[in-house]
Protein backbone atom coordinates (compact mmCIF):
# COMPACT_ATOMS: atom_id res chain seq x y z
CA UNK A 1 0.00 0.00 0.00
CA UNK A 2 1.08 3.32 -0.67
CA UNK A 3 2.09 5.86 2.11
CA UNK A 4 -0.49 8.21 1.04
CA UNK A 5 -3.06 5.75 0.58
CA UNK A 6 -2.04 4.42 4.48
CA UNK A 7 -2.47 8.27 5.33
CA UNK A 8 -6.02 8.94 3.88
CA UNK A 9 -7.00 5.61 5.61
CA UNK A 10 -5.46 6.59 9.04
CA UNK A 11 -7.20 10.16 8.59
CA UNK A 12 -10.67 8.95 7.88
CA UNK A 13 -10.21 6.26 10.74
CA UNK A 14 -9.18 9.10 12.79
CA UNK A 15 -12.13 11.19 11.96
CA UNK A 16 -14.14 8.30 12.20
CA UNK A 17 -13.42 7.52 15.81
CA UNK A 18 -13.94 11.10 16.56
CA UNK A 19 -17.51 10.96 15.39
CA UNK A 20 -18.34 7.64 17.18
CA UNK A 21 -17.37 8.91 20.30
CA UNK A 22 -19.47 12.08 19.68
CA UNK A 23 -22.29 10.00 18.66
CA UNK A 24 -21.79 7.87 21.73
CA UNK A 25 -21.62 11.24 23.96
CA UNK A 26 -24.69 12.28 22.57
CA UNK A 27 -27.13 9.50 23.03
CA UNK A 28 -28.55 10.38 26.16
CA UNK A 29 -32.11 9.79 27.39
CA UNK A 30 -34.48 11.94 25.50
CA UNK A 31 -32.00 12.86 22.57
CA UNK A 32 -33.54 13.87 19.12
CA UNK A 33 -31.91 10.81 16.75
CA UNK A 34 -31.84 13.06 14.00
CA UNK A 35 -29.80 15.66 16.40
CA UNK A 36 -27.55 13.49 17.48
CA UNK A 37 -26.43 12.24 13.59
CA UNK A 38 -26.55 15.36 12.31
CA UNK A 39 -23.73 16.62 14.96
CA UNK A 40 -21.55 13.96 14.78
CA UNK A 41 -21.59 13.95 10.82
CA UNK A 42 -20.95 17.56 10.62
CA UNK A 43 -17.94 17.23 12.51
CA UNK A 44 -16.86 14.83 10.05
CA UNK A 45 -17.05 17.65 7.45
CA UNK A 46 -15.78 20.61 9.68
CA UNK A 47 -12.26 17.76 10.11
CA UNK A 48 -12.13 17.58 5.83
CA UNK A 49 -13.03 14.94 5.56
CA UNK A 50 -16.99 13.15 3.98
CA UNK A 51 -19.29 10.35 5.56
CA UNK A 52 -19.10 7.34 3.43
CA UNK A 53 -22.19 6.68 4.52
CA UNK A 54 -25.31 7.93 6.93
CA UNK A 55 -24.66 7.44 10.22
CA UNK A 56 -26.22 4.33 11.80
CA UNK A 57 -28.03 4.58 14.84
CA UNK A 58 -29.81 0.70 15.48
CA UNK A 59 -31.54 0.42 18.36
CA UNK A 60 -32.41 -2.97 20.78
CA UNK A 61 -33.21 -5.96 17.71
CA UNK A 62 -31.94 -3.81 14.92
CA UNK A 63 -28.61 -4.52 13.99
CA UNK A 64 -27.81 -1.95 11.17
CA UNK A 65 -29.30 0.37 8.25
CA UNK A 66 -31.42 2.62 10.77
CA UNK A 67 -31.02 6.65 10.09
CA UNK A 68 -33.30 9.06 10.48
CA UNK A 69 -35.60 10.91 7.79
CA UNK A 70 -35.17 15.16 8.00
CA UNK A 71 -38.73 14.93 9.40
CA UNK A 72 -37.83 12.30 11.77
CA UNK A 73 -38.36 13.18 15.75
CA UNK A 74 -37.33 9.94 16.95
CA UNK A 75 -36.22 9.76 20.76
CA UNK A 76 -33.90 7.78 22.66
CA UNK A 77 -35.25 6.15 25.72
CA UNK A 78 -34.18 5.01 28.72
CA UNK A 79 -33.32 1.23 28.53
CA UNK A 80 -32.34 1.60 24.84
CA UNK A 81 -29.35 -0.65 23.52
CA UNK A 82 -28.22 2.10 21.09
CA UNK A 83 -25.16 0.64 17.91
CA UNK A 84 -23.66 4.13 17.00
CA UNK A 85 -21.87 2.90 13.42
CA UNK A 86 -20.22 5.80 11.72
CA UNK A 87 -18.21 5.64 8.03
CA UNK A 88 -15.84 8.40 7.22
CA UNK A 89 -13.49 8.61 3.94
CA UNK A 90 -10.92 10.86 3.12
CA UNK A 91 -10.12 11.01 -0.61
CA UNK A 92 -12.23 7.85 -1.12
CA UNK A 93 -10.36 5.75 1.53
CA UNK A 94 -12.90 4.68 4.38
CA UNK A 95 -13.19 4.54 7.90
CA UNK A 96 -15.79 2.61 9.14
CA UNK A 97 -16.45 2.19 13.40
CA UNK A 98 -19.57 1.30 15.40
CA UNK A 99 -19.89 0.80 19.87
CA UNK A 100 -22.82 0.48 21.75
CA UNK A 101 -23.62 2.14 24.42
CA UNK A 102 -27.04 1.81 26.58
CA UNK A 103 -29.02 4.09 27.36
CA UNK A 104 -29.67 5.38 31.56
CA UNK A 105 -29.92 1.37 32.66
CA UNK A 106 -27.07 -1.12 33.51
CA UNK A 107 -29.19 -4.02 32.28
CA UNK A 108 -27.49 -5.56 29.09
CA UNK A 109 -23.08 -4.83 30.30
CA UNK A 110 -22.62 -8.07 29.54
CA UNK A 111 -24.00 -8.43 26.11
CA UNK A 112 -22.12 -4.59 24.84
CA UNK A 113 -19.23 -6.53 26.24
CA UNK A 114 -19.50 -9.62 24.47
CA UNK A 115 -18.94 -7.85 21.00
CA UNK A 116 -16.51 -5.83 22.19
CA UNK A 117 -14.60 -8.56 23.61
CA UNK A 118 -15.07 -10.65 20.37
CA UNK A 119 -13.90 -7.62 18.62
CA UNK A 120 -10.46 -7.64 20.19
CA UNK A 121 -10.17 -11.70 20.10
CA UNK A 122 -10.29 -11.09 16.29
CA UNK A 123 -7.91 -8.02 15.87
CA UNK A 124 -4.93 -10.25 17.58
CA UNK A 125 -5.92 -12.98 14.85
CA UNK A 126 -5.07 -10.93 11.59
CA UNK A 127 -1.77 -10.67 9.76
CA UNK A 128 -1.32 -11.58 6.21
CA UNK A 129 -2.53 -15.06 4.78
CA UNK A 130 -4.45 -15.34 8.02
CA UNK A 131 -6.83 -18.13 7.45
CA UNK A 132 -10.66 -15.39 7.21
CA UNK A 133 -12.85 -18.41 8.74
CA UNK A 134 -10.23 -18.84 11.64
CA UNK A 135 -10.89 -15.10 12.41
CA UNK A 136 -14.65 -15.87 12.42
CA UNK A 137 -14.62 -19.15 14.34
CA UNK A 138 -12.53 -17.19 17.07
CA UNK A 139 -15.87 -14.13 17.12
CA UNK A 140 -18.13 -17.33 17.37
CA UNK A 141 -16.08 -18.67 20.04
CA UNK A 142 -15.83 -15.39 22.16
CA UNK A 143 -19.45 -14.29 22.02
CA UNK A 144 -20.62 -17.80 23.21
CA UNK A 145 -18.04 -18.11 25.65
CA UNK A 146 -19.76 -14.56 26.91
CA UNK A 147 -23.31 -16.12 26.88
CA UNK A 148 -24.49 -14.73 24.03
CA UNK A 149 -25.30 -15.46 20.25
CA UNK A 150 -23.32 -14.13 16.88
CA UNK A 151 -25.52 -12.46 14.35
CA UNK A 152 -24.77 -15.22 11.71
CA UNK A 153 -25.78 -13.20 8.53
CA UNK A 154 -24.20 -10.41 9.41
CA UNK A 155 -20.54 -9.90 8.25
CA UNK A 156 -17.40 -7.54 8.42
CA UNK A 157 -15.90 -6.61 5.26
CA UNK A 158 -13.22 -5.60 3.17
CA UNK A 159 -12.68 -2.40 1.88
CA UNK A 160 -11.21 -0.17 -0.85
CA UNK A 161 -11.20 3.41 -2.59
CA UNK A 162 -14.63 4.21 -2.82
CA UNK A 163 -16.05 1.06 -2.21
CA UNK A 164 -17.34 0.22 1.45
CA UNK A 165 -17.75 -3.88 0.75
CA UNK A 166 -15.27 -4.74 -2.05
CA UNK A 167 -16.00 -8.19 -2.08
CA UNK A 168 -14.13 -9.75 0.74
CA UNK A 169 -16.64 -10.95 3.84
CA UNK A 170 -15.09 -11.68 7.39
CA UNK A 171 -17.60 -13.68 8.81
CA UNK A 172 -19.05 -13.71 12.63
CA UNK A 173 -18.92 -17.52 13.16
CA UNK A 174 -16.80 -20.25 11.50
CA UNK A 175 -17.92 -21.04 7.95
CA UNK A 176 -16.19 -22.50 4.70
CA UNK A 177 -14.92 -19.18 3.84
CA UNK A 178 -11.68 -20.24 2.18
CA UNK A 179 -10.03 -16.73 2.06
CA UNK A 180 -7.07 -15.24 3.35
CA UNK A 181 -5.81 -11.43 4.71
CA UNK A 182 -3.61 -10.08 2.38
CA UNK A 183 -0.76 -8.19 3.22
CA UNK A 184 -1.95 -4.22 3.30
CA UNK A 185 -5.70 -4.79 2.55
CA UNK A 186 -8.31 -2.27 4.61
CA UNK A 187 -10.84 -4.79 6.36
CA UNK A 188 -13.85 -3.76 8.90
CA UNK A 189 -14.75 -6.18 11.50
CA UNK A 190 -17.81 -6.01 13.49
CA UNK A 191 -18.89 -8.76 15.76
CA UNK A 192 -22.19 -8.47 16.68
CA UNK A 193 -23.90 -10.07 19.41
CA UNK A 194 -27.57 -10.87 20.73
CA UNK A 195 -29.22 -12.73 23.22
CA UNK A 196 -32.12 -13.88 20.38
CA UNK A 197 -32.08 -15.75 17.47
CA UNK A 198 -28.66 -14.97 15.87
CA UNK A 199 -30.29 -14.02 12.16
CA UNK A 200 -31.85 -10.84 11.05
CA UNK A 201 -34.10 -10.38 8.65
CA UNK A 202 -34.89 -6.81 6.59
CA UNK A 203 -38.30 -4.87 7.10
CA UNK A 204 -38.67 -1.78 6.19
CA UNK A 205 -36.76 0.96 4.52
CA UNK A 206 -33.83 2.06 7.02
CA UNK A 207 -33.72 5.84 4.97
CA UNK A 208 -30.57 4.54 3.31
CA UNK A 209 -29.95 4.42 -0.01
CA UNK A 210 -27.24 3.84 -2.85
CA UNK A 211 -26.63 5.06 -6.28
CA UNK A 212 -27.09 2.17 -9.15
CA UNK A 213 -27.08 3.28 -12.79
CA UNK A 214 -27.90 6.24 -14.64
CA UNK A 215 -31.67 6.54 -16.71
CA UNK A 216 -34.71 8.29 -17.15
CA UNK A 217 -37.05 8.87 -14.41
CA UNK A 218 -39.78 10.43 -16.56
CA UNK A 219 -39.87 13.61 -13.84
CA UNK A 220 -37.52 16.32 -14.12
CA UNK A 221 -36.96 16.70 -10.46
CA UNK A 222 -36.02 13.22 -9.88
CA UNK A 223 -33.92 13.10 -12.95
CA UNK A 224 -32.17 16.50 -11.18
CA UNK A 225 -31.98 14.43 -8.49
CA UNK A 226 -29.94 11.38 -9.46
CA UNK A 227 -27.57 13.61 -11.48
CA UNK A 228 -26.79 15.34 -8.10
CA UNK A 229 -26.57 11.94 -6.15
CA UNK A 230 -24.27 10.58 -8.45
CA UNK A 231 -22.05 13.86 -8.63
CA UNK A 232 -22.31 13.71 -4.74
CA UNK A 233 -22.00 9.78 -3.82
CA UNK A 234 -21.32 8.42 -6.64
CA UNK A 235 -21.59 4.70 -5.40
CA UNK A 236 -20.81 5.05 -1.62
CA UNK A 237 -24.67 5.34 0.65
CA UNK A 238 -26.27 8.02 1.15
CA UNK A 239 -29.60 10.01 3.34
CA UNK A 240 -32.90 11.75 2.18
CA UNK A 241 -31.67 14.66 4.70
CA UNK A 242 -28.33 14.73 2.69
CA UNK A 243 -30.94 15.73 -0.53
CA UNK A 244 -33.20 18.31 1.36
CA UNK A 245 -31.18 21.17 0.58
CA UNK A 246 -31.38 20.31 -3.15
CA UNK A 247 -34.34 19.10 -3.57
CA UNK A 248 -36.71 19.97 -0.80
CA UNK A 249 -39.46 17.08 -1.78
CA UNK A 250 -36.73 14.75 -1.85
CA UNK A 251 -38.64 11.81 -0.45
CA UNK A 252 -41.05 12.18 -3.27
CA UNK A 253 -38.26 12.11 -5.93
CA UNK A 254 -36.20 9.48 -4.07
CA UNK A 255 -39.78 7.19 -4.30
CA UNK A 256 -39.55 7.65 -8.09
CA UNK A 257 -36.16 6.64 -8.43
CA UNK A 258 -36.22 3.54 -6.30
CA UNK A 259 -39.56 2.67 -8.88
CA UNK A 260 -37.29 3.23 -11.70
CA UNK A 261 -34.54 1.08 -10.14
CA UNK A 262 -32.24 3.79 -10.72
CA UNK A 263 -31.32 3.91 -6.84
CA UNK A 264 -31.56 0.95 -4.33
CA UNK A 265 -32.56 1.23 -0.60
CA UNK A 266 -30.95 -0.42 2.39
CA UNK A 267 -33.70 -2.30 4.65
CA UNK A 268 -33.94 -2.45 8.39
CA UNK A 269 -32.20 -5.25 9.75
CA UNK A 270 -33.50 -6.69 12.99
CA UNK A 271 -32.74 -9.98 14.89
CA UNK A 272 -35.37 -12.66 13.69
CA UNK A 273 -35.94 -13.69 17.71
CA UNK A 274 -36.40 -9.65 19.22
CA UNK A 275 -33.15 -9.90 21.31
CA UNK A 276 -31.39 -7.39 22.06
CA UNK A 277 -28.04 -6.54 19.48
CA UNK A 278 -24.73 -5.37 20.56
CA UNK A 279 -22.28 -4.77 17.69
CA UNK A 280 -18.05 -3.64 18.11
CA UNK A 281 -16.56 -2.62 14.74
CA UNK A 282 -12.60 -1.30 14.23
CA UNK A 283 -11.16 -0.99 10.75
CA UNK A 284 -7.59 -2.59 10.23
CA UNK A 285 -5.16 -2.35 8.01
CA UNK A 286 -3.00 -5.62 7.60
CA UNK A 287 1.08 -5.29 8.05
CA UNK A 288 4.01 -7.08 7.69
CA UNK A 289 3.39 -8.49 11.37
CA UNK A 290 -0.07 -8.19 12.40
CA UNK A 291 -2.77 -5.18 11.62
CA UNK A 292 -2.78 -1.78 12.64
CA UNK A 293 -6.01 -0.26 14.20
CA UNK A 294 -7.25 3.24 12.05
CA UNK A 295 -10.38 3.35 14.37
CA UNK A 296 -8.87 2.64 17.80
Amino acid sequence: MKSEVFESYRRAGKIAKESRELGISLAKEGAVVLDLVEEAEELIRKRGAKPAFPMNVAIDSVAAHYTPRSDDRLRLERGNVVKIDVGVHVDGYIGDTAATVEIGTKNWPKLIEASEIALGTAIELVKPNAPIRMIGGAIERSIEHSGFTPVANLTGHSLEKFSLHSGKSVPNILDNTTTQTLFGEALAIEPFATNGAGRVSGGRNGNIYRFVKRGEAKKPRANELLKFIEKEFGTLPFAERWCVDFDKKAQASIQRLLKKELITSYPILSDVGKGMVSQAEHTVIVIEDGCEVTTG
